[in-house]
């Protein structure tokens, strides 16, 4: 097994030979080339561990050979050898991102520690990258929250997307943490140490919306007193995610189309093109289908955004998720406010679990925030969620079996939890109910569980 992948660049035959024997010897993998331009073409071909060239050669010479192995492979080690060593080369060098400078004649040992130290500092730095990468790829993961089927499903199309870099396209209703989707893409992608850039295009007008976007030049407009540079440049080499792609004005789908295509953008008042390498992740609460059939969004673009769709359900269809996002913002908010509160009583618990969330996961961390505020024991309880909560998510005698409830024991059920919740005060469940006292007295003379006097209900 090769110790290193080595790439010997020297215009002279016998110096070249001489240091290609001496490195295989040593155990490593050598390729070596007579001139600058040869280096520059197997540089482009595939990636070396260490460069040893020389400095003085025809057309390229040893510090282009450094440039392009550091533009192509930041991580590859260089050094340089030569026989015209001055201390002004041998600073530039370094400043260049040269690792060692050796000056001819060398010893033997020399090269041989010198090669060996940058081979380790290669290795540890691709040791790092792959501690990034999945530390990254944990991140990535911890992100999305969910047991459920189908979030197990989409968090495992998360990881297997993220790596290849194409454009991809959100679906889910407001709240359902499209966002999250998007961080979580970014975190395991090979942007990850490049900028996340979240931009929502329903909230800006179409003049606003170029401007963000695109940045501006210097007095292109009234007020623009210098040059601005937009959301989509300053994300060079990371990812943007353009929320509510949906509500973006058809000019401005013209604009963001050519930028993908071209990989380049104008400013405002600009006529020169500045290229931009990013990754575009959108996301829409709409259907963007009849969109297109209506003509209210580019066909083309849609194409180009939905590379791969990733659709996020609505909370109420991963009901098997809500006790594992209800205590995550539990601990989170608990200690933003400070508190120790332990957990979730399972009365209130069973409140969560059965309302219908029409703000998704956004109006769940809602909840436990208020709760949060609300609660100065160790457990949350149902009283320290919204009243009308309560009465829209109320399970009323569950069936059992093929049997369903009638209306009336419906009816009691309800009259029973609501007297409960309220400590037996007839008159605030009465108000909850919204009846007057007599009418819940006769209710519950007719199932026996009036306690009052016929009187005392009369006059009440």
């Amino acid at each position: 097994m090769s110790k290193g992948k080595i790439l010997v660049v020297d215009d002279e035959a016998i110096a070249r030979e001489n240091l290609e024997h001496i490195l295989k010897k040593e155990g490593y993998e050598v390729v070596s080339v007579d001139s600058g331009v040869n280096a520059l073409k197997k540089l482009a071909a595939g990636e070396f561990d260490v460069v040893v060239t020389d400095l003085k050669m025809k057309q390229v010479d040893g510090m282009e050979v450094l440039s392009g192995a550091k533009e192509r492979h930041p991580d590859t080690e260089v050094i340089m050898v030569t026989a015209f060593a001055t201390v002004a080369t041998a600073i530039e060098a370094m400043q260049r991102g040269a690792y060692h400078y050796v000056p001819k004649p060398y010893k033997i040992e020399e090269v041989r520690m010198v090669v060996g130290r940058a081979l380790e500092k290669k290795r540890l730095k691709d040791e790092l990258r792959e501690l990034k990468r999945d530390y990254r790829a944990r991140l990535g993961s911890s992100l999305i929250i969910g047991k459920s089927r189908k979030m197990q499903e989409l968090i495992e199309l998360v990881s297997q997307v993220a790596p290849t870099d194409c454009s991809v396209l959100i679906f889910g209703e407001t709240g359902t943490g499209k966002e999250l989707i998007a961080q979580a893409i970014h975190a395991q992608s090979n942007r990850a140490e490049g900028r996340f850039l979240a931009f929502n295009c329903g909230a800006f007008t179409e003049e606003l919306l170029a401007n963000e976007l695109f940045g501006h030049e210097k007095d292109a407009f009234t007020g623009a007193t210098s040059t601005k540079i937009g959301l989509l440049e300053a994300a060079r080499g990371g990812t943007v995610f353009l929320d509510e792609i949906g509500d973006m004005p058809p000019s401005m789908q013209t604009k963001l189309l050519r930028v993908i295509e071209e990989k380049s953008l104008l400013r405002i008042g600009g006529t020169r093109p500045i290229a931009v390498d990013i990754r575009i992740v959108a996301a829409t609460n709409k259907e963007l289908t009849r969109e297109v059939e209506a003509g209210r969004f580019r066909k083309d673009l849609f194409y180009r955004l939905n590379v791969v769709s990733l659709r996020l359900p609505p909370l109420a269809e991963r009901r098997d998720d809500i006790p594992l996002l209800a205590h995550h913002f539990l601990a989170r908010y608990a200690q933003a406010q400070k508190k120790v509160i332990e957990g979730i009583s399972d009365e209130a618990m069973e409140i969560l679990l059965h309302y219908e969330y029409p703000g998704n996961i956004r109006e769940l961390e809602n909840l436990m925030e208020r709760a949060v505020a609300l609660c100065n024991g160790p457990t949350i309880l149902p009283k320290h969620l919204p009243q009308e909560l309560e009465s829209l998510c109320f399970a009323v005698s569950r069936h059992s079996g093929d049997r369903f409830p009638t209306l009336e024991e419906n009816e009691l059920g309800y009259i029973r939890w609501v007297l409960k919740r309220v400590d037996g005060n007839k008159t605030r469940a009465a108000e909850i109910l919204d009846i007057d006292r007599v009418s819940l007295w006769r209710k519950l003379k007719r199932w026996g569980l009036a306690e009052d006097s016929e009187a005392e209900a009369e006059n009440a």
